[in-house]
């Protein structure tokens, strides 16, 4: 579920990003934007099934 939102988050990024490009909207905004929505999708899509190691039994 989280997946979708983050996709969802880019493809409104990258449709300010659109409008910056033709000076509807501050590039400068836009950007950074789209940069963190890609960076966000990436780094949830890399930490799902990340080994954590084998347990320690304790005595």
């Amino acid at each position: 579920m989280i997946i979708v939102f983050w996709l969802i988050a880019v493809a409104i990024s990258f449709f300010l990003n659109l409008l910056g490009l033709m000076h509807i909207i501050p590039l400068f905004i836009t950007m950074p934007l789209l940069f963190g929505s890609i960076l966000c999708t990436l780094w949830t899509l890399n930490n799902r099934n990340r080994f954590k190691g084998f347990q320690q039994k304790r005595m």
